[in-house]
Formats: structure tokens, sequence, C-alpha cells
């Protein structure tokens, strides 16, 4: 039978420690120490407490955990002399059922791994939604952080030792994240759509009006209209329309919006604005087999385009929403010549009625989005959510400096006009002085010496700037010390510059109220309150422009990669995304009149 919190919260501390027993491999120190800290308001407190406690143990402490464990696939399975846990673990993963081949390739994966590091390499075999990975994932993973650097990897096998204990207390707790799991499924549906040239590789990549971008888009309006959704269309620029009337009827009241965008960049992730699609479908999926209605409506929107990835147009399909869609816009062409007029019309999308889905923000009480981190911070605190404070506002310069082209043998090095070089000091003193100003960030990331040689000093340099802060007068500060430090640079080393302006973003602070709703929603659950700025820019940046926004995190595995096909969460943080989301609209209930 189940335990139950109640139960944990009141039991003796023997009895509660009995209950928590093998939830770290040969080390119950853990969560006998966590119980210090009952009562516990969730299971989610309880977890990360569990985490703090091995946090604050020392590196002795975290070494000894991790050799506690045994190698997949290792003697201890061949002897069976593994525990109960470990053994239904690896039984489930196929470990128990190796090939011969497979059975040495595992073993030629532990000895290297040991010899490397000094300890076992952990994983979380039962994987993001807690059924298993298969022996070909483990293996790709095995394989990929053998060459981990040995500090991440330390760290990295403490985060999956964390989510072994989670999975093992959701079986002592007869927790199923049913929501969760379905928000896992729905991407993992949808990422089977992908276009030519990587598909055939395994790759995502959804680019605007593909084939495979408006297949999606037909999946997500069905699955929307399962959930139970009053009205779903497909608009004039291609997003995904889903309204779940309030009580009274569709015009009685003003509707929350939500959502985030469904294209991807080029071999990306699953998770990277589509979570924030699949997280309130859930939500109105749940009100609606309740027979519930609020007393204000909720619009998801799967927007159609938000990575600029066939056309230089980002945003489009929130910036269509606020009435931000540019007609020159129509006529820029893909790499294959293909305008943007010509697809929408392949698309059978209408352009005359792009101007009319543009929404009146006095029929709107904010826009909310929940996004996937896209970055390390979350995981490295062992924490599942976190409120977002502002989007930052950034700057962007294509750059070229210009020097000299000379022979590299016959150059002295005082006689030089490095153009390079000049690029090179910039980037050192950007990073510098970026990192000395809170959450700003500075980024040279592209970098090219045209026709460049092996044995000629560069004589121009193309680079890129890409300067971010969580305000614009962080960010205009950060603009002006970096290109007078450029200009500095070009005089003292005899060369000169070009530059250009291609984009200027204002930063997005989080709309107070709103974002007092995510914090509470996080208080509810029990998950430590963790504020932090958005470096990415986001669908909720255009919504901000003309009305309240605020945005929740989800954390990211795999050291938060986003961009990139390791990127991945589990169903037990997007099952907390959900209930946030739930609690937020139960607050938004009971302050409308």
């Amino acid at each position: 039978m189940a335990y139950t919190l109640e139960q944990l919260n009141a039991a003796p501390t023997p009895e509660a420690a009995r209950m928590l027993s093998g939830l770290y491999e040969h080390s119950d120190w853990i969560s006998e120490q966590a119980l210090a800290q009952r009562p516990f308001r969730s299971l989610t407190h309880l977890k990360h407490a569990m985490t703090q406690v091995l946090e604050h143990a020392g590196r002795d402490a975290q070494l000894a955990l991790i050799r506690a464990h045994p190698e997949l696939a290792g003697k201890a399975m061949v002897s069976q002399s593994l525990t109960a846990e470990s053994t239904n673990e690896q039984t489930k993963a196929g470990l128990t059922d190796c090939t011969p081949a497979e059975f040495a390739r595992i073993q030629k994966l532990n000895a290297d791994y040991n010899a490397k590091f000094g300890w076992p390499f952990i994983l979380a075999v039962r994987g993001p939604r807690g059924v298993g990975l298969n022996k070909a994932q483990i293996i790709d993973a095995f394989e990929r952080r053998l060459h981990g650097h040995p500090e991440f990897e330390l760290l990295e096998c403490l985060r999956n030792i964390h989510r072994i204990a989670e999975i093992r207390l959701n079986d002592k707790f007869g927790v199923e994240p049913s929501l969760g799991h379905a928000v896992w499924d729905w991407q993992e549906k949808l990422a089977q759509h992908s276009d030519p040239g990587y598909a055939e590789k395994g790759q995502l990549t959804v680019t605007y009006l593909t084939d495979a971008h408006r297949a999606c888009a037909q999946r997500i309006s069905h699955w929307m209209k399962d959930c139970g959704f009053d009205q779903v269309d497909i608009d004039a620029v291609g997003n995904v329309v889903g309204r779940f009337h309030p009580a009274g009827g569709a015009d009685s009241a003003r509707y929350l919006l939500t959502g985030s965008h469904y294209d991807t960049v080029r071999n990306g992730g699953k998770y990277d604005g589509r979570l924030g699609i699949f997280v309130p479908m859930a939500c109105v999926r749940e009100l609606h087999r309740a027979g519930q209605r609020l007393p204000f409506g909720i619009e998801v929107v799967g927007f159609a385009e938000e990575e600029g990835q066939r056309y230089k147009a980002t945003f489009l399909g929130s910036g269509a929403l606020i009435g931000d869609f540019k007609p020159e816009w129509l006529e820029q062409k893909d790499a294959d010549g293909v305008t943007m007029r010509q697809a929408m019309q392949h698309a059978g999308l209408c352009v005359d009625d792009i101007a009319a889905i543009r929404r009146d923000p006095a029929r709107y009480l904010g826009f909310v989005e929940v996004h996937i981190e896209q970055g390390p911070v979350l995981n490295e605190l062992n924490l599942p959510l976190g409120v977002v404070t502002s989007i930052n506002g950034s700057v962007r310069y294509l750059c070229e400096v210009i020097g000299t082209a000379s022979h590299a043998g016959t150059t002295p090095m005082d006689r030089r006009r490095d153009a390079a070089c000049a690029v090179a000091e910039l980037a050192l003193y950007m990073e510098r002085r970026a990192a000395s100003d809170g959450d700003s960030v500075a980024t040279i990331g592209q970098w090219q010496v045209p026709h460049g040689s092996i044995n000629v000093v560069p004589g121009r340099c193309a680079f890129s700037l890409d300067l971010r802060a969580p305000t614009d007068g962080q960010r205009d500060a950060l603009e002006r010390d970096v290109l007078a430090e450029l200009e500095a640079i070009c005089q003292r080393r005899g060369v000169r510059c070009t530059r250009e302006e291609t984009m200027r973003a204002a930063a997005a602070p989080s709309h107070r109220a709103w974002q007092g709703r995510w914090e509470r929603a996080l208080d509810h659950l029990g998950v430590p309150l963790y504020r932090l700025p958005s470096g990415a820019g986001h669908d909720a940046m255009k919504l901000h422009e003309v009305m309240p926004q605020a945005m929740l995190f989800v954390r990211g595995e795999n050291a938060g990669i986003s961009h990139n096909p390791l990127e991945s969460t589990t169903s037990d943080d997007m099952q907390l995304a959900v209930d946030a989301f739930t609690h937020v609209l139960q607050q938004q209930e009971s302050e409308t009149p």
C-alpha cells in the first residue's frame, strides 16, 4: 500500500525513516537528515530538502554516494547482488537482457569511465517519463558523458541520483504524474514531423509553412478539439488558436491569453516553445472533463513562427496578433527562392486577412507563457520551476575590422595590423565586462576571416555582437562600453571598423501582479521560489507591448541545454508546471468579480 504525506509527517522519526529507506543507494542518511524539515508541504518540498542535504554534505560524502551505486550491467548485476530498486530499474531498461555485443560494449564503457573519473557512471535509466530508456539511449548517453569534464560529470551524476530518488519516491507514495505524461506524450508525437533533409537523419526541424509545419498545426488543432476547446482555428499566418469560453458564453468576459511557438530551430529540441502550448492545453482538458467554466475565457495560441529560420521575420506569429506584421516580409525569399507570400498561398492562408487577426488588448486579462528554461540555472539548483522577472533587452550588430593582410613569416609582430587579434581582444573585454554586470551577457557568435590563409596575417575579420541585459539601461550601458572599447582597440592597433545595427529589442519586465500569481503558485506547490531573468527572446516579448505578461520557466535536463536534440525535461517537472498553471487560473478566478 502506498504511503501518504500525512503519514510521513505524523510518523515517529524511526518509522518515517523506514518509509523513505532505499531512495538513495545504500545511503539512507540523506532522507533521514531531510526529515528534520518536517512537516513537508508536498513531495516536491521533500525532494528538494533531500537535494539540499546532499549539497551541504561535502565532496567526500557526495563521492561516497556515487560510489555506492552499481555499474550499469556490471558485476553486481551478473552476481545478482543489486538492490531490489536497482534490479527493477536495470530490468526496465533492458540491461538484464543484453546481447553479448551490448554487454561487452557497456563493460568497456564502464572501465573507461571509471579509469577517467574514479567513480561509476550514474544514469537515471527509467528516463524522463519514468518508463525506461532503451539500451541505445543508455549507450549514447554513456559515450557522450565519457568526454565530459570531471567537475561537470560529478554534478551530472548527482543530478541523476536525485532523479532516481524522485522516481523511487513516486513509487513509494503511489504518485503518477499523469498530466505531465500527457504533455510529454504530445511533444513526442509532435516531434514525429520534421522537414526533409532532417527527418531522414532522425533530427527535428520544423520551419515556417513547410509540410511538417502544417502537419504540426493540424495535430495541435485536433488535440485542442479533443481537449474540449469550444473554438479551434488556424489563422491567416498559421497560428493555431484554441478558445475555451467563459461561463456565460464567448462574449461575456475577457480572456487570459497564453501559448508559445511550435516551429523549431534546425536540429533542435522537442520542448522549446511547444511546452507552452501543451501545459495550458492539459489544464483546459481537465476543466472540460470536470464540466467547469471560469469567469474568464482561456485562449491558447500555438504561434506559427518565432525562430526566424526560413525567413528573416522573427516573432511573426505573435507579432501578427499585436498588429506588427510588416507587409514587406511577404516578399522575403527562403533559400530556395520561395517568397513568404508564395508559401502562405501554398498553405491556403489568405494574406488579406492578416490585419484582421490583430487582438484588442482590452479583451484580455494578460498573457502568460510557460517555457523550458533553455539554460543551466534551475538544473544546477535542483529546482523544477522558476519565475521569470524580465526578458532581457538586446541589441545586435554585424561588424568588420579592417587591417592589413601581410606575410605571416616576414611581418614582425610589432608591425602587424591584425584584424582578427583586434576582435580577439574585444571578445575578452566583453567577457569581463558582462560578467561584472549582474545578469548581462555578451557574445561574439560569428567570427570569420574572409579568404584567410594559414600563412597570412588576417587583414579583415567579420564578426557579430549580441548584447543582452535585464533592463534597457543595463543593455545600453553595456553597448556603450563595448563599442567604446572596440574603437579604442582599433585606434591602438592601427585598424578600422565598420558596424551595422541589425536588431534592437526592449526588455520586457514581468507584470508585477501576474509574476506574483506565479510566485504564489510555486509556494502552494511547496516549490522553493527562485526568480531569474530570461536571456532568450520569447513570444511574451511581443505581447508585452500591448498587455501585461509574465513567464514560468521549467527546468531542463542535460545541464539545461536547448536548441539541441539533448533538450529534455521530465514528466514530473511538467506535471508541476500544469499544477502551477492551474493554481494561477484558480487565483484569477477568485479575483474576478
